[in-house]
Parts: structure tokens; C-alpha cells; sequence
């Protein structure tokens, strides 16, 4: 999840703000909670754990159908965007993807008792108040070392289906080099009805991948908004095609 604020630049902290002594609280703590040292080389481990246990914990309320996991590429950094109508959105993708993910979470699921879980697993959590350095640069690390970031463009749970969305995603991208294969997940939440709550039990998800989007590599807030623009398109065109797809 990024922040409504426009991602770049990446202003440094202030070094004595309150919020400067929480991360390096925070950072101190990274190696026994999976992170790095450094409190930026992502976990390796991490996603892969996350994606076993989902298997047991998650996986089995619900009739997961996975369509289109060909379009991940198998191997070097990938972007997988998704909307988002309820909560358990990303755990759906984080545990059924074809590759192991490290997924940007809000803040405040860190600050309760899910955190130390969270950080174990290997997942990137973003202060949406501002632009969270920290966040960016874990991202932009999990993407330098070939691994599969996870996003929801919209910054935030909604039904509006990308009528609005932040430039995080493409700024990750043109940043990487990394291409952008949009997530549906269909089925968490009813169509019409309010975002939240769960599925009822055994319902069918359908989590449908779309083609790489290739956006290529740039700098600037001109060419973040333009290839912003572009994936955004390209997302509202792939629900679309995801519910003919699947009937939703």
C-alpha cells in the first residue's frame, strides 16, 4: 500500500523526529524479525514461509482458483498489482502466487500483534502519512534483487476500481526496470456491497494475473504520471477481462 503523496523524490528523515527514533527502534530489531542488519536487504526466506503457512491458515476457507499464473515471470523482478475491496486481498495473493512476494503493508498492521509475524514473513510496512523512505527503499531493494514486490495501486481498500490511484507502482517500475502483471481478485467481496468483511465460508476467489506490462525506465514526475496513467488503464482493462474471464 503507498501513500497518496507522489513517490519521488525520497526525502531523507529529519534526525531527530520521533518518527527517526521509532525506525531505528525498529531497525535494531530487524535481524531477529527476518530483516537484514541494515534493516533494507529483504529476507529471503520470509515470503516463502508466509507462502507455507498460508496453505494451512488461509487457503483452505475458501475455493482459491489461480488463472493466468504463467503471465509471472519465473524468475528476475516483478510488480504484481492488484485491487483491493477487502483485507484478506493480500494475503489471498501473497499465499497462492507462483513466486514468493514481499507485499507493502499499512503501517498499522505492524503497530498490533500481527507486526512480529509480519516482519518474519518478510512483508515491507508503509507509513501512508507521508513518503515512507524506509518503505522505498526495502521495495526498490526486494526489485535490485529479483524479487516480486506486491502493491495495490490504490493505496487503500476500495470499490472505485483504480478511479483513482497513486504513482508508487510506476515509479517502482520505471526505477527497476521491473515489468507489472495486474492482479484481480474477484470474489472477496460481494459486487455492490461495501468493502471489508469475509467471504462467507467456501466461497469461490478467483486471483486472475494479466499480461507483463512493460513500462520501461524513467525519471521525473512527468514520465511517473504518464507511466502511471498508462498502468492504470491497463488494470481497469484487465478486471474487465478477468470477470468475462471467470463470470463475475
Amino acid at each position: 500500500m503507498m501513500s497518496e503523496a507522489p513517490v519521488p523524490p525520497v526525502p531523507a528523515a529529519s534526525p531527530g523526529s520521533a518518527a527517526d527514533h521509532e525506525r531505528k527502534s525498529e531497525d535494531r530489531h530487524k535481524g531477529k524479525l527476518g530483516w537484514s542488519d541494515d534493516g533494507i536487504t529483504p529476507p529471503v526466506r520470509g515470503p516463502i514461509r508466509a507462502s507455507r503457512t498460508g496453505t494451512f491458515v488461509v487457503s483452505p476457507w475458501w475455493r482459491i482458483t489461480s488463472h493466468g499464473t504463467g503471465n509471472v515471470p519465473s524468475a528476475g523482478p516483478v510488480i504484481l498489482a492488484g485491487n483491493h475491496s477487502n483485507f484478506i486481498d493480500g494475503p489471498l495473493i501473497v499465499n497462492n502466487a507462483p513466486r514468493p512476494v514481499h507485499f507493502m503493508v499499512k503501517q498499522e498492521m505492524f503497530d498490533g500483534p500481527l507486526g512480529p509475524m509480519l516482519r518474519w514473513f518478510g512483508q515491507i510496512p508503509v507509513d501512508r502519512a507521508g513518503t515512507d523512505r524506509n518503505a522505498v527503499l526495502r521495495s526498490l531493494a526486494v526489485l535490485a534483487q529479483g524479487g516480486v514486490l506486491g502493491v495495490f495501486p490504490e493505496g487503500t481498500r476500495s470499490a472505485d476500481e483504480f478511479a483513482t490511484m497513486n504513482n508508487g507502482v510506476a515509479y517502482f517500475a520505471l526505477r527497476s526496470g521491473a515489468p507489472v502483471v495486474p492482479v484481480a481478485c474477484l470474489g472477496t467481496t460481494v459486487p455492490g456491497g461495501k468493502t471489508g468483511g469475509l467471504p462467507r465460508l467456501r466461497a469461490r476467489v478467483d486471483l486472475v494475473y494479466g499480461e507483463p506490462l512493460e513500462l520501461g525506465r524513467g525519471v521525473g514526475r512527468k514520465a511517473v504520471a504518464a507511466a502511471s496513467e498508462r498502468l492504470r488503464g491497463a488494470l481497469v482493462e484487465h478486471l474487465a477481462a478477468a470477470r468475462k474471464l471467470t463470470g463475475r
